[in-house]
């Protein structure tokens, strides 16, 4: 797992909240905290992929892997799409769980 993304209102009352190292930022779009063993990722409002907080899981290609987790059930919420930093796409398991697949462009 790379990290889990929780969806907030306010990046800067998110970090705050929170209180965990500040790894990386990206204005009000995106933050990522240190939280020991996963990084926290925290999505401002420009950056929202999710409803909810869902883990996400960095692949070497995003494309492949949603084709093959397609094919075992999975269902494509987002397809791949480029962000700022990555490209990302969102799928449910076949229990309903929510999750991000990214990979750094």
């Amino acid at each position: 797992m790379g990290n889990v993304l929780i969806p907030v209102a306010d990046l800067d009352e998110a970090i705050a909240f929170y209180g965990l190292p500040v790894k990386f930022r990206d204005g009000d779009r995106f933050a990522a905290l240190d939280g020991g063993g996963v990084t926290v990722a925290l999505a401002g409002p420009a950056e929202h992929v999710t409803a909810g907080a869902a883990p996400s899981y960095k692949v070497a290609d995003v494309r492949e892997s949603v084709r093959e987790l397609a094919a075992r059930g999975a269902e494509v919420v987002r397809a791949p799409e480029d962000g700022p930093h990555e490209r990302r796409a969102v799928l449910r398991d076949p229990s309903g769980n929510v999750f991000v697949l990214y990979s750094p462009l």
